[in-house]
């Protein structure tokens, strides 16, 4: 199955205002009480800003040309309490809308995280880090910004936009209708741009993600950049994706101010028009200089707002495209479901029943495999690098699914244990083994239930029973060692014997280890050999090496090699296959 996450977008698909918050109404549960105590916030500010033209234009036209200062000053106390009350509405909108926001960022950077760890193997082979990181820190920012800034504003604006021009329309409806004209420009402006702002947009974001990406590599890989002296190599590297980004955000930034010029020259071209048209007005006798001075604040309380939806309109746009790029995300269905369990009849512990294998969009790696192996014997599988034996692997531990066949577990097909039960079944060392930042008792009792709550003394003894002690001893600290991952801590042989500590101590039906011993010193192989030997007689030891002398004691020998699994009988014939299989590859 391809997981190649797309860079355009969710499927291309437009997404409006409306989709966008349907979307975020699951990230939206429990908020309910302080988005209506928002929403009344902005109702009342925007009530107190439309209520004050209306009283100025009043007391100009019944009290300052009367020169009625009691009035004045009467109506001045009333716009100030009207004022006062829209400043303490927008303190309680921004408090509230911005503890909803950092509240829905958190439940939406949670629900990609889960949702990356449902994914399978396969995902994080045909995506790069960097630009998932960039989506779960980045996007989910950006959205986050608008909805506990811009939505706000986006909203308390559209109720002023609304409230002002029903306010121009009911004063006058001819001049009403007048200062609304260039908001129609505008509104097909905004119309035929919105796409294009919102694609500037998604490329910026794409950009920052792969520049993310670039630097997550170098970084990861500094060691061997500067061992084969290939700084320009990654520098010119960095800097083709910082230009790409520098050009992007240029583009993007040209996007999400493009409208507001717009709006501010429809703002003053409708003031032109109302004082034009209202002076005629005035001086045909059908209107007064109070109507003109609440009618041009009006016009301010229609175009102000309606320049700031320019901005914001852009903000919108951003969000939108961040939305798309986690969305796409969230969209994402796991192929590694768990089936209906059923039993299947098998005299092994694991069986390939026909397995045919094959990586997306590469060649086939197995091919009808028709393969067992018995409770309590030890397999080597040998081959030339790149033959399938990590496949192989992965595909018993249920890392991938065949693309066809059936790999049986303990006579049930193994896609239909949940993931807690396969791992309990299976111990897997992998050749790069991952570790924690912590300590070696957290990092040895990772995803194991049953000693989690063991003291230090107790879990020493539960090594002392595997004969894990001499390999604990091998570390200064003992279980409160600190593990750091990165830099040179600890090396890497150090990380495969705490990778065979902790797979060891699971007591697995089978155990996978693949090169587990490759940067082991051969004293340290010799005792890890004396501690599998002393593994309960049931399990079953699945050995992968390229040193033939690691396999000495298998009970069979299978040689994997282009799309076949041939079972090589003695040493001496896995010696000869090998070598030929090298020749041949």
């Amino acid at each position: 199955m391809n997981y190649t996450l797309n860079s355009s977008g969710l499927s291309g698909e437009k997404v409006t205002l409306g989709m966008a918050l349907k979307r975020l109404v699951p990230f939206l549960a429990g908020e309910k009480k302080n988005v209506i105590v928002a929403f009344t916030a902005i109702i009342v500010n925007s009530s107190s800003n439309l209520l004050g033209p209306i009283i100025i234009g009043f007391t100009v036209d019944h009290y300052i040309q009367t020169k009625d200062f009691n009035g004045v000053l009467m109506y001045s106390a009333l716009l100030l309490c009207i004022y006062a009350a829209g400043l303490v509405a927008s303190y309680i909108q921004t408090i509230t809308m911005g503890g909803v926001g950092r509240r829905v960022l958190f439940n939406l950077r949670n629900a990609v995280f889960t949702k990356l760890q449902e994914l399978p193997v396969a995902f994080f082979n045909q995506n790069k880090a960097g630009d998932l990181i960039s989506r779960i820190n980045n996007d989910t920012d950006k959205l986050n910004q608008f909805f506990a800034q811009a939505l706000m504003q986006f909203v308390g604006n559209f109720f002023l936009i609304l409230g002002a021009g029903m306010f121009l329309l009911t004063l006058n409806i001819r001049l009403g209708g007048a200062a609304l004209l260039p908001a129609l420009g505008v509104l097909i402006a905004t119309q035929l741009l919105s796409a294009w702002v919102k694609r500037k947009n998604l490329e910026s974001l794409q950009s920052l993600g792969g520049m993310s990406a670039e630097i997550q590599e170098s970084l990861e890989n500094f060691k061997v950049i500067v061992a084969f002296n290939r700084l320009d190599y990654f520098r010119k590297k960095f800097n083709e994706a910082n230009e790409k980004n520098y050009t992007a955000s240029v583009g993007a930034g040209v996007a999400s101010n493009i409208f507001v010029p717009i709006y501010g020259l429809a703002s003053n071209i409708a003031q032109l028009i109302v004082l034009s048209f209202g002076i005629y007005l005035i001086s045909a006798g059908n209107f007064t200089i109070g109507l003109l001075i609440g009618f041009l604040l009006y016009v301010n309380s229609f175009y102000n707002p309606l320049r700031q939806l320019g901005s914001l309109w852009a903000s919108l746009q951003l969000a939108l495209a961040a939305l798309d790029r986690i969305s796409e995300v969230l969209a994402l269905k796991s192929n590694m479901v768990v089936i209906p369990s059923h039993h299947v009849k098998s005299e092994f512990l694991m069986e390939f029943k026909n397995v045919t294998f094959g990586y997306p969009n590469g060649k086939i790696v197995l091919k009808n495999i028709e393969l067992g192996f018995k409770k309590g014997h030890t397999y080597a599988l040998v081959g030339p690098t790149g033959g399938g034996k990590t496949t192989t692997a992965s595909l018993m531990a249920r890392l991938y699914d065949p693309t066809e066949g059936t790999v049986v577990l303990d006579g049930k097909d193994i896609r239909s244990y949940d993931p807690a039960e396969r791992a309990k079944k299976i111990g897997f060392i992998l050749q790069e083994p991952f570790l924690f930042t912590g300590t070696l008792r957290e990092n040895i009792l990772y995803g194991n239930a049953k000693y989690l709550h063991y003291t230090n003394e107790e879990l020493r003894e539960i090594l002392e029973q595997h004969s894990l002690s001499k390999l604990l001893a091998r570390f200064e600290q003992g279980l409160d060692t600190k593990i750091a991952t990165s830099g040179d801590a600890i090396s890497l042989g150090q990380k495969q014997l705490i990778a065979f500590i902790r797979a060891v101590i699971r007591e697995p039906e089978m155990l996978i280890l693949d090169e587990a011993t490759a940067n082991i010193d051969t004293v340290t192989e010799q005792l890890l050999d004396e501690i599998l030997n002393k593994l309960p007689k049931q399990t079953t030891k699945i050995i992968i090496a390229h040193r033939l002398n690691t396999i000495n004691n298998a009970d069979q020998i299978c040689f994997v090699n282009a799309g076949e699994i041939t079972p090589a009988g003695s040493m001496e014939h896995a010696l000869e296959l090998l070598l030929h299989g090298k020749r041949k590859s």
